[in-house]
């Protein structure tokens, strides 16, 4: 009986998560075939040129979005925001800065200051 290591695989849905690329966005071929652990990893370390592109200019799967607006995926809910958007589109949200956006930043600010109170009050 011999013993082949064989290689962790996953479905592109899961790869383009870890990635932070929006799946619909990425290449048929990636859609279409499963990853590898190493295929991942490689990826990662040198990423080819319709990955940057990807996480340079979107479309951003939501919680991308939501991280480069400062606020939580809830958040973008709340405001009707469920479709990926580009990163032409997330800065010119920032640029108007509707009442929602600066809501749910301040909302999002009281959560981490609050979670920032637990931690410390844990350690002592």
């Amino acid at each position: 009986m011999t013993s082949q290591k064989t290689s962790q695989t996953m479905k592109p849905a899961t790869a383009a998560k870890k990635l932070g690329v929006y799946l619909e966005a990425t290449p048929a071929e990636f859609q279409e075939g499963v990853v590898s652990r190493d295929e991942l990893n490689a990826l990662q370390a040198d990423p080819p040129e319709w990955l940057r592109e990807l996480r340079r200019n979107g479309p951003h799967p939501r919680p991308v979005v939501a991280a480069k607006l400062g606020v939580s995926i809830g958040g973008l809910a709340r405001a009707g925001i469920t479709e990926p958007l580009t990163t032409e589109q997330i800065e010119a949200l920032k640029a108007e800065n509707p009442e929602w956006l600066q809501h749910e930043r301040a909302t999002q600010a009281e959560v981490r200051k609050e979670a920032a109170r637990l931690k410390e009050k844990k350690q002592k």
